[in-house]
């Protein structure tokens, strides 16, 4: 998520101070946000080598870790806030993921591309897949091993026992709480057990 303004809205759910973990955290680019503009502190988890490289040279504490292996190292309520952001689709063990997310940290935060926006069921309608902004991928070449909807977040958060603290969605880094679904490229949702 390269986009500041979003950066911004998704910073804004983190209390002042809090210590975070962000499970997939790419080049760091969250958490030194977090860290420069909340004061927080905390770990990005990462896979790819050439991100946990970006997240030293940007001074963000970083674990090279899969995360299809789970969370098993940190202990309950390990940290006050655990974001998700655009990592949920690309993880084998998502519904454990979620669940994880909420174990290790106080609050979960977890944000991913709604594949129900207008703009993508238009694009069905016609045929096709859809590649936009949030999904730039074609259907052959996506990262993503799995799709999902604002609504669908809320049912699977439901079915495995989660508190849903807040949800919403952002389109052009504007936070959507009417019809998030169907109007939001981005789905939000806030968690605790």
């Amino acid at each position: 998520m390269s986009d500041p303004h979003t950066m911004d809205a998704l910073a804004r759910l983190v209390p002042e101070g809090a210590r975070v973990l962000d499970l997939g955290c790419g080049d760091g680019a969250m958490l030194a946000h977090l860290q420069q503009t909340r004061g927080c502190s905390g770990y990005g988890i990462e896979i790819n080598d050439a991100n946990v490289l970006a997240c030293v040279k940007r001074g963000v504490n970083v674990i090279q870790l899969n995360l299809d292996e789970g969370l098993s190292m940190f202990e309950d309520a390990s940290f006050d806030v655990v974001l998700q952001i655009d990592t949920l689709q690309h993880l084998r063990n998502a519904e454990v993921m979620l669940r994880e997310t909420v174990r290790v940290g106080r609050v979960g935060i977890v944000a991913f591309p709604n594949f129900a926006h207008w703009p993508n069921r238009l694009s069905i309608l016609s045929g096709r897949m859809p590649v936009t902004r949030r999904l730039p991928y074609q259907w052959f070449d996506t990262p993503n091993i799995r799709v999902g909807t604002h609504a669908d977040l809320g049912i699977l958060a439901g079915r495995n026992g989660l508190t849903v603290l807040d949800s919403f969605g952002l389109q052009n880094a504007k936070v959507v709480r009417r019809l998030p679904n169907l109007l939001a490229g981005t789905s939000v949702y806030k968690l605790s057990r």
